[in-house]
């Protein structure tokens, strides 16, 4: 019988994941993160190899021989190739032949494009699931209770402390390395399979056990511009005829919405921005690459070059639209732990101050210094919000797994100022609930949620709330809005939790247990 505890946000989460292992339920964004101290952390393994030699292997058979990889270990995938990535399916392809049964299967995310995870779950290769993001037929098969294994879903700061803390140890790394040279020198921003930043895969390349460098871009000896993973990071080199479909690897610049409601919720961002006083002389901002969270870059584009003014820093998923901020002197440096775009990949190869930066450095919070603790302002996305803030992105309206954790819970806690966005309605569902389904981002780190109904802030923001009201902005009361959308909708049916089966667990940042996710009734 799984043994249940009651979180500070009242969600009944497992003491213990079977297969895993023991966890403490979430006590608040800062709770655990303030009494760590001393906390030895995992080790880096020592290895050598002959001088002067090559580390090129045969073949990826070959190279799994090579590493020891048995039964039951783990390993895992960066996923900066997005849906263009077939270094993934290839790899778990080669292992389902060799044998390989109940391996611990640890990537940074899962692309939408890789249902065939799920197949490879089926036929016993993959026993545990460590992630960020679960979707499409995976995210299926994970909800429905099928899948029968443990799955843990993590921000992408945990993940890199997991990894640092000794809770993930990664066995073997296969790395997609879109250029490396015969002793594993890998550069990121070259090749045609060029992704630009290598942030997640610089982290598990430190941690890993042994390293897998699979590229379809073997160059002469020594790659010597723009290196994401040194040669002492790499055990082996695999070429291979292609690590995926380049135009799903790195698209052209992402295009500014234009619908309407999108447009409407990115002015109102703007002005609460602005309201708010952040944006000033040495300001730091994260945003997303899609609808209204990019269209909001283009409000303070022209907003920082009609005042003159210079921030500090670009954060995150780095998009074209922030390359060319930098270009445009608006801010000194962008600091990228994933590349959008084929304009991003230029940037990161051509300009000095857009500098590559690993998952620790970007969001893991037991380090002396992520650097989403010193972000100004981050623009969020979100599936739905309830009416005490809390921010689900991983669950939809059907109770499947659809989503992935990212940086949200990260960026949430480390920022001044974090709005959510997102449409006061979606597929005639309202998106404010009373509760969400799975919790995130806990509402206490969200400032302000932005629909196109309203600005809602956070009671706990009575500061920012007289701000929005004195500047006359459409303050709206979170509770009053829901009611008000509802008689449009209707009252969505709510999921029962209680007494009903685990599939997930979520953790928070810190290591802590946020949240579980049920199996939806049928």
């Amino acid at each position: 019988m799984t043994r249940f505890a009651k979180n500070s946000l009242g969600r009944m989460v497992p003491a213990e994941v079977p297969g895993v292992g023991p966890f403490d339920p979430y006590s608040g964004p800062f709770q655990r993160i303030n009494s760590v101290h001393g906390i030895v952390g995992a080790s880096v393994r020592l290895r050598t190899v002959d001088r002067h030699g090559s580390k090129i292997a045969a073949s990826l058979e070959q190279a799994i021989k090579n590493s020891g990889l048995e039964n039951g270990m783990t390993i895992s995938f960066h996923h900066h190739l997005r849906n263009g990535d077939a270094v993934m399916p290839m790899a778990l392809e080669t292992l389902k032949n060799m044998g390989y049964k109940n391996l611990t299967f640890a990537p940074s995310s899962i692309p939408d494009a890789h249902d065939c995870v799920a197949d490879y779950i089926k036929c016993g290769l993959i026993g545990r699931l460590y992630t960020s993001g679960v979707r499409g037929r995976l995210g299926g098969l994970i909800s429905s209770g099928e899948a029968g294994i443990p799955v843990v879903i993590r921000s992408h700061g945990g993940r890199a402390r997991a990894i640092e803390e000794g809770q993930i140890e990664i066995d073997v790394a296969f790395l997609a390395a879109p250029t490396c040279d015969k002793l594993g020198n890998i550069s990121g921003s070259s090749g045609p399979s060029a992704c630009g930043s290598l942030g997640y895969a610089i982290t598990d390349a430190t941690y890993a056990k042994h390293v897998i460098a699979i590229t379809d871009n073997l160059v002469d000896y020594p790659v010597a511009r723009n290196i994401s993973i040194p040669q002492y990071r790499v055990d082996q080199v695999v070429s291979v005829n292609s690590l995926g479909d380049p135009k799903k690897i790195a698209t052209g610049a992402a295009r500014i919405t234009r619908n309407p409601v999108d447009l409407k919720i990115a002015h109102d961002t703007f002005r609460l921005m602005k309201v708010s006083g952040i944006i000033a002389p040495g300001f730091s901002f994260q945003m997303g690459v899609g609808g209204a969270s990019l269209a909001v870059s283009v409000y303070l584009e022209e907003y920082m070059k009609k005042k003159g003014i210079v921030g500090s820093f670009g954060l995150g998923g780095i998009s074209g639209h922030m390359s060319r901020m930098l270009e445009e002197g608006l801010f000194r440096a962008l600091f990228d732990v994933q590349s959008f775009d084929a304009v991003v990949t230029e940037s990161v190869s051509g300009n000095q101050n857009h500098v590559e930066i690993d998952s620790s450095w970007y969001a893991n919070p037991f380090n002396a210094g992520c650097i989403v603790h010193n972000l100004d302002c981050v623009i969020l996305a979100a599936l739905d919000v309830d009416v005490n803030f809390n921010v689900n992105v991983l669950i939809g309206n059907d109770g499947v797994l659809r989503g992935a954790s990212g940086g949200h819970c990260d960026t949430a806690a480390g920022a001044a100022l974090s709005i959510v966005v997102l449409p006061s309605f979606r597929g005639g569902v309202c998106s404010i609930k009373d509760s969400v389904s799975n919790v995130t981002t806990p509402g206490e780190t969200v400032d302000a949620i932005v629909t196109e109904r309203g600005i809602l802030i956070n009671p706990l923001r009575q500061d920012l709330l007289a701000l929005a009201r004195g500047a006359g902005l459409p303050v709206v009361d979170i509770g009053d809005l829901k009611s008000r959308v509802e008689k449009l909708t209707g009252v969505p049916e709510q999921q029962e939790r209680a007494g009903g089966e685990v599939v997930a667990v979520v953790e928070y940042r810190d290591g802590t247990l946020i949240d579980a996710v049920y199996r939806p009734e049928r």
